[in-house]
């Protein structure tokens, strides 16, 4: 059980995004906490029940809230997601998304938060773990496709899962998103070089790990017969063909569950999903493999969010938050 004693009296600690901008972090931290949130979850301690969604008829705007228990950090808590796009304008979209936590061991509120960094972190870590337990043993070139948020910190969290990386590689239609990419890799792994690819099929061709984290509108699109026999595929946002799924030998997600609600534009002819062999959790856990009993084929894998996940590190930041005097406390009961 993991609890802290609340200084804040009851009281709700606010933590914008500057505030959490200042918290110090280590990969190595990120990872551990999402690693410890699946396991609690594979062992029965935690819940993640389906997300809800609300969206108007002419899709101007969608809403997602999230609820989920922590159990190995006693830790209940709410995601909400919200973001207009009226106008199919990045320019002009919004997005908010916070997160609501509480102590299930004292009773008390810990933080209100915003979940935009929490969210860019939890996810490429999910996806560093996949590689860590899915990839081939001889995998030793990563390619990242998209350089938005998810791809930016892609390639430093396999490099701290994976050290025997030697080759890595970005494919991007953005220049301030692929220098994001250099600069966080500077950050995190000084000395680690990044290619960035021009040849989207050339650099598929020699990856052994392939993260399709490309935006909505990105034209990147790896095909099926780019890929090595072994290749490990894992789908953050877009940028992977529906082929890779289901011509995959082995196929993983991190919730199936979630696979089925959020997957369906993976869908085949006829609106259908093939079944997931094993889930990230459980194969954390030691409960199922992460490949085929031989170890070889094509390994396809669904990253999505799942709540425990946000509030193992919301946990974990709001703890250094006010460790660190962050953010304001405010009495709302």
């Amino acid at each position: 059980m993991h609890s802290i004693v609340t200084h804040d009296g009851g009281g709700l600690r606010v933590l914008s995004k500057q505030d959490l901008a200042a918290v110090d972090y280590s990969l190595a931290e990120v990872l551990r906490s999402v690693e410890g949130a699946y396991k609690a979850f594979a062992a029965g301690l935690s819940a993640n029940p389906r997300k809800l969604t609300t969206k108007p008829a002419d899709e101007r705007s969608v809403a997602y809230a999230m609820l989920g228990r922590d159990g190995e950090r006693d830790t209940v808590a709410i995601k909400t997601s919200y973001k207009f796009d009226a106008d199919h304008d990045k320019a002009t979209q919004k997005y908010y998304t916070s997160l609501l936590l509480y102590d299930d061991s004292t009773g008390l509120p810990i933080a209100l938060m915003d979940c935009s960094l929490v969210g860019a972190l939890r996810t490429p870590a999910a996806s560093a773990l996949i590689a860590r337990v899915c990839a081939p043993a001889e995998a030793r070139t990563a390619l990242v496709v998209g350089c938005g948020t998810q791809g930016q910190t892609a390639l430093p969290f396999l490099v701290e899962a994976m050290p025997q990386l030697t080759r890595l590689i970005v494919h991007g239609h953005h220049a301030e998103g692929v220098a994001a990419v250099l600069a966080n890799m500077r950050r995190f792994h000084p000395g680690r070089q990044v290619e960035v690819s021009t040849d989207l099929a050339a650099a598929a061709r020699v990856a052994d790990i392939v993260i399709g984290a490309a935006g909505p509108h990105s034209p990147a699109l790896v095909r099926a017969d780019w890929l090595k026999p072994d290749a490990l595929t894992i789908l953050v946002g877009y940028g992977l063909h529906a082929e890779l799924l289901h011509r995959a030998d082995y196929r993983i997600a991190t919730s199936a569950e979630q696979m089925r609600v959020t997957g369906v534009d993976m869908a085949d002819e006829r609106g259908e999903l093939p079944e997931v062999d094993a889930e990230l959790p459980d194969i954390l856990a030691g409960k199922q493999p992460g490949r085929s009993a031989d170890g070889r084929g094509r390994v396809f894998a669904y990253n999505s969010g799942m709540v425990i996940t946000d509030i193992a590190l919301g946990r974990l930041f709001a703890e250094r938050a006010r460790a660190q005097g962050l953010g304001h406390v405010v009495q709302l009961w």
